[in-house]
């Protein structure tokens, strides 16, 4: 990922609807399919700015952070976060069977993960047997826009090719779902609009003004219908699995 991307990431996380709205339907996601009795043992893959790890994944047990950037490692330790390694999801400098979760938000995408299976294959390993591991990334190849060039994206997924790469990994799938399915429309406008009259360089993904409340309260809005029955497309894919 672009560098500047993480300092806009660290403004944006804790006030932007979409990172706001992501949480809600994490929350469902963990509270019905990981349904936690005890403090467990989390793995944040790829952890960026440590937004996630400090605040609601710190609910579910202690979180242990892994991220490749210096960068995102040195914003995650001004939140406080001190359980950090930093290093490369296709290589966990972790002990094998040590994790009951492994969580991994937007990460597999990018150009700097060369190979899926290696990481997902690495998530699996340190895994006990019995834990979970939940999955997002971008959906839709098609839908590549300038968002994409900036945080360096390799390729965008569908539920198929992210259950087929579980179960080559030897995962169990448990649940699937597509997220941000409400909003859809506006961003496939968005992306249409972009072929035509290419957003300048210093325009954010991020800026919606006064719309910020009422998107975080549509996509809020999924969370019980993504964690229970799954949504059928979205501008997001999420997948839950199990280590035999």
């Amino acid at each position: 990922m672009d560098p500047r991307e993480y300092e806009v990431m660290a403004r944006e996380e804790e006030r932007h609807w979409w990172y706001l709205g992501m949480a809600s339907i994490t929350r469902a996601l963990l509270n019905r399919w990981v349904k936690p009795e005890r403090c467990l043992n989390i793995l944040d893959a790829g952890c960026g700015t440590g937004a996630a790890m400090t605040t609601y994944l710190s609910e579910y047990g202690d979180v242990t952070g892994v991220d490749l950037y210096a960068e995102a490692v040195t914003v995650a330790r001004k939140r406080n976060a001190s359980r950090l390694v930093r290093a490369s999801v296709l290589d966990l400098p972790l002990a094998p069977a040590f994790f009951d979760l492994v969580t991994s938000f937007d990460v597999l995408y990018e150009r700097g993960v060369s190979d899926e299976i290696c990481a997902l294959n690495e998530f699996y390993r340190v895994l006990k047997p019995g834990g979970q591991v939940l999955v997002r990334l971008p959906a839709y190849n098609w839908l590549r826009g300038r968002h994409d060039e900036r945080v360096h994206t390799r390729r965008r997924f569908t539920r198929g090719l992210l259950k087929s790469l579980l179960e080559q990994s030897s995962f169990q799938v448990q649940h699937l779902s597509y997220a941000n399915m409400f909003l859809f429309p506006l961003a496939l406008a968005k992306r249409i609009g972009e072929r035509f009259v290419p957003p300048s360089d210093n325009e954010s993904d991020f800026a919606v003004g006064g719309l910020n409340n009422i998107f975080r309260r549509i996509l809020s809005w999924e969370a019980p219908i993504a964690s229970r029955w799954g949504l059928p497309y979205g501008l997001s894919v999420i997948a839950i699995a199990r280590k035999p």
